[in-house]
């Protein structure tokens, strides 16, 4: 790990110039109500796992951030996941889904979750089965769907539903649209230093990250330290078996990352402070005094946008 020491950055009056790394989030996606209509219902609908015990909701629950609280989410038969659960909102943005990136597609993410057998343990011949004897959702898919209640239409339901889960206006979108006090001068301080550390390298675009792979401690060796390593610290090694990709994960989004603790896979940091502590260390190499950790986490805090589903 690269030393250094503690210092807190200098800036001059921060004035948001023509061309920023983070574009604001667009108003809405534009998605088919009725087949948003059908993916709510289903999302929250039990009956997706194998004996009737967990939703889509039970672990993105949009009532609290679009995760859970928990660590490691608990399965349909009491079990926990390898992993944290990532938040559903703008997850449309994302450009695969999973910490290792398993799923190219909101649909594939929902059909490996269906299936995952410690997640919900179903098989869609069953989903399926049941579906089509539901009057309401054989009515619904008949309208919403020529081909009516099939696989991929439960599948593109629910992924129809997530993509309206996205979260515009948060104050910092409204900052970069040209509000100049929708944040403090103390969060414009923070973002500054954001990218003046280099957060910025991995946490850009339109989703603050979500759009590139990653090896969690570039810095210094994150997992021997934190000790009692697993399968999942393995990450995109699971998928490609790929030498260089052990230790690699998706990038998260940062938006609403106030409201979605515990933080990582592996769910290690309970706080949002501790989070940005792990990421100086290991992924930046960098030491950086308390008021500069304070900015920047006043920065993250704006972030976090409005949270109705928007068809």
């Amino acid at each position: 790990m690269i030393a250094a020491a503690a210092l807190s950055l200098s800036l001059p009056a921060f004035a948001a110039p023509p061309n920023e790394p983070i574009a604001p989030l667009p108003a809405t996606l534009k998605i088919d109500p009725a087949r948003a209509a059908i993916g709510r219902q289903l999302f929250h609908d039990v009956r997706l796992s194998a004996n009737g015990k967990v939703s889509c909701a039970t672990c993105h629950d949009i009532t609290k951030g679009g995760a859970d609280t928990k660590g490691h989410s608990i399965g349909f038969r009491g079990e926990a996941t390898g992993v944290n659960a990532p938040t559903v909102f703008n997850a449309a943005f994302n450009f695969v889904q999973f910490w290792n990136g398993r799923a190219a597609s909101l649909e594939a993410q929902v059909d490996g979750v269906v299936q995952n057998p410690v997640e919900m343990g179903s098989k869609w011949e069953d989903v399926v089965a049941w579906t089509s004897k539901d009057a309401t959702y054989k009515k619904a898919f008949a309208t919403a769907y020529p081909d009516g209640v099939t696989k991929a239409n439960i599948q593109n339901a629910i992924a129809s539903f997530e993509r309206t889960l996205i979260t515009p206006r948060s104050r910092f979108d409204r900052y970069l649209l040209g509000e100049a006090d929708a944040i403090t001068a103390e969060e414009k301080a923070g973002y500054a230093k954001f990218k003046q550390y280099g957060c910025i390298a991995c946490h850009q675009g339109v989703n603050v990250g979500g759009n590139m792979f990653q090896k969690f401690g570039v810095m210094g060796d994150y997992f021997e330290q934190r000790g009692k390593p697993t399968k999942a610290d393995l990450g995109r090694f699971l998928v490609t078996g790929e030498e260089g990709d052990k230790y690699v994960f998706k990038v998260p989004s940062l938006r609403n990352v106030a409201l979605t603790a515990p933080y990582f896979h592996d769910a290690s940091a309970p706080t949002l402070e501790a989070a940005v502590d792990v990421m100086f260390r290991y992924q930046l190499g960098r030491l950086a005094s308390k008021e500069d950790k304070a900015s920047i986490i006043a920065f993250l805090k704006t972030l976090t946008g409005e949270t109705e589903p928007r068809s």
